[in-house]
């Protein structure tokens, strides 16, 4: 396959996305199209696609009870929430207390030379980020809001390891005050 067809990672080499910890995830719309409502007066306001987005995620931990959901927002045209994983039971204190799990890398083969990545680990952030991505666009279609093939989500999505206590309550503050601040996003808007 030509060199241009292969996608290069933007994760974090060596680590280990299943472990235990917290993760501020952003998800965009296909082409950034404003399928999940509007903004008006600082609020958000979604759509019936919107709807879907909110309930899907809710029920993550209904379906992977490693996860807990922490601060969250359904934007225009993006999404961006913090995931923890646990080990078993949901654990939100840790999160809150500041009692963060140092980064610990695979231990595994590599990724192929050839480019490819390796099968996504159940439970990883990644599955947790495809199945939540793959239950909105299902429901959608089903509820024929859209017609099936019709992409919702860019691919992919951008992380960032939440290290401690500090940055997860800077990263949820700008998560809460994201609609209050929709008019000077030169990012997404």
């Amino acid at each position: 396959m030509p060199e241009r067809f292969h996608r290069r990672s933007i994760r974090l080499k060596g680590y280990d996305y299943a472990q235990e910890g917290a993760y501020y995830v952003t998800i965009c719309t296909h082409a950034r199209a404003h399928l999940f409502g509007e903004v008006v007066n600082a609020l958000m306001e979604r759509s019936h696609i919107g709807g879907i987005v909110q309930r899907c995620w809710d029920a993550i931990p209904a379906h992977m009870p490693m996860v807990e959901l922490d601060e969250f927002i359904v934007m225009p045209n993006h999404v961006h929430g913090i995931i923890v994983i646990a080990e078993g039971a949901a654990i939100p204190e840790p999160v809150r207390a500041g009692n963060f799990p140092p980064p610990r890398t695979m231990d595994g083969p590599p990724p192929d030379p050839g480019g490819k990545m390796p099968t996504m680990q159940r439970g990883s952030l990644g599955h947790i980020i495809q199945t939540f991505k793959a239950a909105v666009s299902r429901q959608v279609v089903k509820e024929g809001l859209v017609e099936r093939g019709t992409p919702i989500w860019q691919r992919g999505y951008y992380e960032r390891i939440i290290r401690d206590a500090a940055e997860h309550d800077r990263i949820a503050q700008y998560i809460a005050d994201n609609p209050a601040n929709w008019d000077n996003d030169r990012f997404f808007r």
